[in-house]
């Protein structure tokens, strides 16, 4: 049966899309959708970046499901209609509230570096490092792919229906095809390297070389083969077997910029369970995830630096509060930028970074009228700081609450828009290894986040989940966007819990992020307003277009609140 989303379409009014530029661009606006009341359910919630992933997840709910159940269902959808941001050949970071015990668990499913791969993986023969497109497009930015085995993982601990039911919508779609919408349109449409290798070039664009356009229906039947022998065998039928001997080709005869991958790699992968970082603000718990993202620590930083100002008092994007927020980031970013990256290769002092005393300390840096500028780490250690580089910001974020109040924050990517833009048995390649730093180290000291083998490139991804102060579930919300998510994020914790924001009100807000640099204000909304006053506190103002894609559940009063972004296509269904 033909799927049609013509109410989305008329609501979506497309923007211009610039071709990319030398530095990597967030991924492109395509519209914004109006304004909207936040959705309601008693029992249980999806939301997602596409209405079909979102109606996936509500199904798998309705019939008695698991949140983690649903969370397969949905990423499995939206690797097929939204392929530019995340899908089976990319990564995940999935956090999972028991409603039971009150806990909060980390599922990892980042990608790793080849055995092959070592600290010149980005190095020109003459020691430079590497263009960054000339990085991304083709098989040497890949890694190996952590999404289903981490989604398996999860499955064997908390699913209830059978791991092959979870397959049917995707495959069901994938064989009866879906509408290309306008936002897939817009960014096939400015892609520069799309059509750099014959199975991308040959799904996104007609025999005459046209983007495929609005309302075209696409199947993918190669997809729909490969998930039919996932649902049947297993995650290990992508790990070892036909489909990773296609995958290993593919990255190893990429023309132009082969990669290192191997059957050992597949092989050798493993998706981590790894306790939640967690951390009181105010009355609740807020939880994050750990390294090898950097977001769910320096979330947490930024939170307990401003837990030392009374932001509840302030008015909701106010210039105080986005003063103090840039102020805060600018602190929490120094640190990343020096500590952060995979903990399994490197010590990351994070009971350090977290503790109270520290956290007042970097607070009483701060000056309310007058900004930092650039701020330098909180202590001394034999580390280089990573240098400034272009990173990937096409990722999507879900959150789902089941009918027994578990829940599940969830950020997955595949790094840049159609990731290395390689495509193999009907989904795309990640290019997740131009997340470390492309120079292994500077004026002598090692970059904690430069190339290793077998080690997990540092994110940002911070998929996040709340506690009220009886433990209960409170408030689950992340979004795509590169480094910027952690801004993004953070700032919609604390519209809901210090300015009593609604969790669609709160992700419609105005983005505003600091990563302690330029102070970047959200193009084209109310934030525009702030960059005099701002400038007049000593901050340089950029003004940009920044696509976030939010999407966030609030439990309050007993129901169940939905968020979905504006800025993309995601849709809240709930019961």
């Amino acid at each position: 049966m033909r799927i049609f989303l013509t109410a989305l379409a008329l609501t979506l009014t497309l923007a211009a899309c610039a071709q990319p530029g030398s530095r990597a661009q967030p991924e492109a606006a395509s519209g914004r959708s109006d304004a909207r009341p936040p959705a309601v359910a008693e029992r249980q919630m999806v939301v997602a970046a596409h209405p079909l992933a979102a109606q996936a997840g509500r199904e798998i709910l309705r019939a008695g499901g698991s949140a983690i159940d649903a969370a397969i269902a949905t990423q499995l959808v939206l690797g097929l209609v939204e392929p530019q941001s995340s899908g089976i050949g990319g990564g995940a970071f999935l956090l999972r509230y028991d409603g039971a015990s009150e806990s909060v668990t980390a599922f990892d499913g980042r990608e790793t570096a080849p055995m092959a791969a070592g600290e010149t993986l980005f190095l020109n023969a003459d020691g430079t490092p590497m263009g960054f497109w000339e990085a991304v497009v083709g098989g040497r930015s890949v890694g190996v792919p952590g999404t289903l085995a981490m989604l398996e993982k999860a499955h064997e601990r908390h699913g209830k229906l059978p791991w092959a039911r979870l397959f049917q919508p995707a495959i069901e779609l994938a064989r009866n095809g879906f509408d290309v919408t306008p936002r897939l349109h817009a960014l096939i449409a400015r892609d520069r390297f799309l059509k750099t290798y014959g199975p991308a070039r040959d799904y996104f664009y007609t025999d005459a070389g046209e983007p495929l356009p609005v309302g075209h229906l696409l199947k993918n039947p190669d997809y729909a083969r490969t998930l039919e022998t996932i649902a049947r065998e297993g995650a290990q039928a992508f790990y070892r077997g036909a489909i990773a001997r296609d995958i290993v080709a593919t990255v190893r005869e990429a023309k132009g910029n082969p990669g290192l991958l191997s059957l050992r790699d597949f092989a050798r992968y493993e998706a981590k369970v790894r306790p939640a970082l967690c951390r009181p603000y105010r009355d609740t718990t807020v939880c994050g995830h750990p390294p090898p993202t950097s977001g769910g620590a320096t979330s947490l930083q930024i939170l307990g630096i401003l837990e030392n100002f009374d932001l509840p008092s302030t008015q909701p994007m106010g210039v105080e509060p986005v003063h103090l927020l840039a102020e805060a980031s600018r602190l929490a970013f120094a640190d990343r930028n020096r500590f952060l990256a995979d903990s399994d290769f490197v010590d990351v002092p994070l009971e350090r970074l977290l503790s109270d005393a520290y956290l007042q300390r970097r607070a009483g840096l701060i000056e309310r009228d007058s900004s930092l500028g650039t701020a330098e780490p909180g202590f001394q250690r034999d580390l280089a700081s990573m240098p400034d580089q272009p990173g990937g910001r096409s990722t999507s974020h879900y959150a789902i609450v089941d009918a027994d109040g578990n829940a599940v924050s969830a950020t997955a990517s595949v790094e840049q828009a159609f990731g290395s833009r390689l495509m193999v048995r009907g989904f795309v390649l990640n290019n997740q290894l131009t997340d470390f730093s492309f120079v292994p180290e500077r004026d002598g000291r090692p970059v904690a986040n430069r190339v290793q083998p077998g080690k997990r490139p540092r994110s940002s991804m911070a998929p996040t989940i709340v506690k009220d102060a009886a433990g209960d579930f409170r408030l689950a919300v992340g979004s795509p966007g590169g480094s910027r998510i952690i801004g993004y994020t953070t700032l919609r914790v604390l519209a809901v819990l210090d300015w009593g924001l609604d969790a669609q009100a709160a992700v419609e807000l105005p983005n505003v992020v600091n990563r302690n640099g330029p102070t970047t204000l959200e193009a084209g909304t109310s934030a525009e307003a702030l960059a005099g006053p701002l400038r007049a506190r000593g901050h340089t103002v950029e003004i940009e277009a920044m696509t976030s894609g939010l999407h966030a559940i609030e439990r309050r009063d007993g129901r169940l609140y939905g968020g979905a972004d504006p800025r993309r296509e995601g849709i809240a269904l709930g019961d």
